[in-house]
């Protein structure tokens, strides 16, 4: 079978589906990864901007325990509200596809011929143990103190500086659900993924990808790599989860942070069949003569589970697969100066929000403010100063001047040379932000406030109408993975919002609809005012 041209598999991180996405997700990997899909689309590239929930993390059996639900009911419950997240954002996913059966033999295949392969080994290794409630600590059942940075953390891996820390590596650990459970520690055999096996192909991936990663994970990868790499557990003691389908860990369930890969590889041929284009193989998108561009987004956090875990379990398999290309981390979106968190409950849900602001104006803030590089903050207040600022009210004055100018909707006009050479200009300071080894929404959305702000002040007259419209089609072009209601409403209008090198030689006049303020909730209209 073929399967046409190689995909780009855009991956933002497998959402927990322990509650809703909140503001702080959409303002990291989700919209990131949307923007970045429906560029690529734009330039003609069969894109895959897919996921899939992460039911079997023990974040999703800690908050079921706060609720008094059961984790498969508040698995359920999350994976709607997700879903429904996905769709108040205009994300460009063709939806979750089902934790059944078919997901289930993917990821138990994928392991076991890994086993098979000689990738994992037996060790004995200790855990803490809640003597009380019986309960083997690992991940979000244990937290303490991060053996690296000495900050508060979760096991698994710490938040605050990216390292891992599986087995007894916490230092004063307890149990969260029940702090004043007693704590000893007991020998368990299981099976581990050794990384240092994999060193000389991680040092290789690494010498040629990691350059164009952003440099906090970049810097992270350098420390990893820089100590002796960990034993990451395959299986665990435990009863939540998939039940691990090897012999020598009877009773053990795998490890939540060993299905992510072959979850995504599952994903990747879900969302293909929904596109019409599936694959006989699940894995087939995934395989190395597929040619297929791999972009990852996720936080900071992730590092060390999507940046080198993932890997490992991609370059232990037997099977020849491809490895990521792109590599785009974020770190965290604070609320009130603080880390957004579901399991806290510190956040603003993204349903909610996309309830109070237009969809076009959250997605031009949350982009603006993405904390690309370092920490940023949200409020609703700054964002509907900013919105108003640098957006609307811009936008706006540029409709007005449109809506007054004496040139008949449709007509022709011949654009210039100068006209040309400025439309270029614009296409430029807005393209190099969409390229691999520099991508930063967040300069995309800077550079369309200013571009805008300049555009207004234009004294727009017949003379020079062709001109500026060359360079206001430019803009929307470039504009429309992050301003998606309104250019497709221009777009439905006929204007051609394309992205290519072609010389914008001639425009048809058009105008453009008004943009709401912030409180308004209601959608433009190409008619040049809101209905």
């Amino acid at each position: 079978m073929t399967l046409g041209e190689p995909p780009v598999i855009v991956v933002p991180a497998t959402p927990t589906s322990n509650g809703g996405l909140h503001v702080g997700h959409l303002a990291g990997p989700y919209l990131a990864a949307d923007v970045y899909a429906r560029y690529q689309r734009a330039r003609g590239r069969f894109v895959l901007h897919t996921t899939c929930t992460d039911d079997s993390q023990s974040y999703v059996a800690t908050r079921a325990a706060v609720l008094g639900v059961s984790p498969a009911e508040l698995a359920r419950d999350a994976t709607a509200r997700i879903g429904r997240a996905f769709t108040a954002l205009g994300a460009t996913v063709p939806g979750l596809p089902p934790i059944d059966e078919t997901y289930r033999r993917t990821v138990l295949d994928h392991v076991s011929a890994q086993h098979r392969a000689g990738a994992f080994e037996l060790r004995t290794v200790r855990f803490p143990y809640a003597r009380r409630a019986g309960v083997c600590l690992y991940d979000a059942f244990v937290a303490g103190t991060c053996p690296t940075c000495l900050a508060q953390s979760s096991g698994g891996a710490c938040e605050a500086c990216g390292h891992p820390n599986n087995f007894d590596e916490l230092l004063d650990p307890y149990y969260p659900l029940d702090p004043a459970d007693e704590i000893e520690y007991r020998e368990v055999e299981i099976l581990v993924l050794p990384l240092e096996r994999l060193r000389a192909q991680l040092t290789d991936y690494y010498a040629r990808h990691t350059p164009r990663w952003r440099p906090n994970a970049r810097d992270l990868i350098t420390e990893l790599m820089a100590g002796p790499l960990p034993d990451v557990p395959v299986t665990v003691p435990g009863d939540w989860g998939l039940p691990a389908p090897f012999a020598e860990t009877p009773g053990q369930r795998l490890y939540p942070w060993i299905e992510a890969m072959p979850a995504v590889i599952y994903s990747t041929w879900w969302s293909a069949a929904q596109l019409g284009r599936p694959a006989e193989r699940v894995d087939r998108l995934w395989l190395s003569d597929q040619e297929p561009t791999i972009v990852y987004f996720h936080g900071y956090d992730n590092v060390f589970h999507w940046g080198m875990l993932d890997l490992a379990m991609l370059l232990s398999h037997p099977r020849p697969y491809a490895t990521p290309t792109v590599t785009v981390t974020n770190e965290f979106y604070e609320l009130e100066r603080s880390k957004f968190s579901t399991s806290r409950d510190h956040l603003v849900s993204a349903t909610d929000l996309l309830d109070r602001v237009p969809r076009d104006l959250a997605r031009f803030y949350l982009t603006l403010t993405a904390p690309e590089f370092q920490r940023t903050n949200f409020t609703e207040a700054d964002l509907r100063h900013v919105v108003g600022t640098r957006l609307v009210r811009p936008w706006n004055r540029l409709a007005a001047a449109l809506a007054d100018l004496a040139v008949p909707d449709g007509t022709v006009l011949p654009v210039s040379t100068a006209g040309q050479d400025r439309a270029r200009t614009v296409a430029d300071r807005l393209g190099r932000h969409y390229r691999d080894d520099r991508f930063s929404p967040a300069g995309v959305a800077d550079t369309i406030a200013n571009q805008l702000e300049r555009l207004a002040r234009t004294g727009l007259d017949t003379e020079n109408a062709a001109d500026v419209l060359a360079q206001v089609q430019t803009l929307l072009a470039y504009a429309a993975p992050i301003l998606i209601d309104v250019t497709d409403t221009l777009a439905g209008a006929g204007v051609p919002l394309r992205i290519d090198d072609r010389p914008t030689q001639k425009v048809t006049m058009f105008r453009l609809p008004t943009l709401p303020a912030a409180s308004d909730q209601r959608p433009a209209t190409a008619a040049g005012r809101v209905s």
